[in-house]
């Protein structure tokens, strides 16, 4: 899913906040760089996340018969494809 500037800042914002309010939790830095660093972390993961997509796409695409995104055949194959890559990275 592609998230937009305004929407990961937001969400980053929320992350720095509520690690804020949590009494187990401490700052060693201020929170504006607390609030980047989730922010770079959530753009890492979500740029991960669309090369798997983009990965498990690509390996239904090649398959000798056409196969309808959306059908019960796709998502079967979409979400096994998926977890391959998702495997093959480690996670």
């Amino acid at each position: 899913m592609r998230l937009s500037r305004d929407k990961l800042n937001k969400l980053a914002h929320v992350v720095a906040d509520t690690l804020a309010e949590t009494d187990e939790c401490e700052f060693l830095d201020d929170r504006n760089t607390i609030r980047q660093e989730a922010r770079k972390a959530m753009e890492k993961v979500l740029t991960e996340e669309m090369k798997i997509d983009q990965a498990a796409r690509l390996k239904i695409a090649s398959q000798r018969k056409i196969i309808v995104e959306g059908s019960q055949e796709w998502d079967i194959l979409y979400r096994k494809y998926y977890n391959d890559e998702v495997r093959k990275l480690g996670f």
